[in-house]
């Protein structure tokens, strides 16, 4: 497998692909209904990039390994949002996910936020350590029913100083 290099997003199917990959994913890993896939679907028909936001995708060898987006958060011209951060689970411990969010965070800078936000489950252990590795913080936990299942949601935040 070669190092993964990242790519805006912008050819033909990656909006498709990145719903399609977070409802097969989210499935067989954790059990999740088509209400998940849903919200990525609606994630990813609000994106649009601009100057506050983008998005990238990860390929290994020339095929898409994962994706994440950076999107503005309505009203708050100063706060992005991590958003719709998958890997493909056979690009997993390759780097992928950490070039992805650290894309993100730098882009969030660039385009001149004072904190980047995202959120997460607890269930997503991996994502979590990767997030924390970064800075984030969890600044709020709920317990609550989604996409067919128990959740506890985590909001995390990174202050970019």
């Amino acid at each position: 497998m070669g190092g993964p290099r990242l790519r805006a997003i912008g050819q033909p199917g990656d909006l498709g692909w990145v719903v399609e990959r977070h409802g097969v994913v989210y499935a067989a890993e954790h059990g999740w209904d088509q209400s998940f896939e849903a919200l990525v679907a609606r994630i990813v028909a609000d994106f649009s990039p601009a100057p506050r936001e983008a998005g990238w995708i990860a390929e290994v060898d020339g095929r898409r390994a994962g994706c994440v987006l950076c999107t503005a958060s309505p009203g708050r011209p100063d706060v992005g949002k991590l958003r719709a951060l998958i890997v493909e689970p056979e690009a997993r411990g390759h780097g992928v996910g950490r070039l992805l969010v650290e894309r993100c965070i730098g882009f969030a800078r660039e385009a001149g936020c004072a904190r980047i936000e995202l959120w997460t489950t607890a269930n997503l252990e991996a994502a979590g350590r990767l997030y924390e590795m970064f800075g984030f913080e969890v600044v709020r936990e709920v317990r609550e029913e989604a996409f067919g299942t128990e959740v506890l949601s985590r909001h995390m935040e990174l202050e970019l100083h």
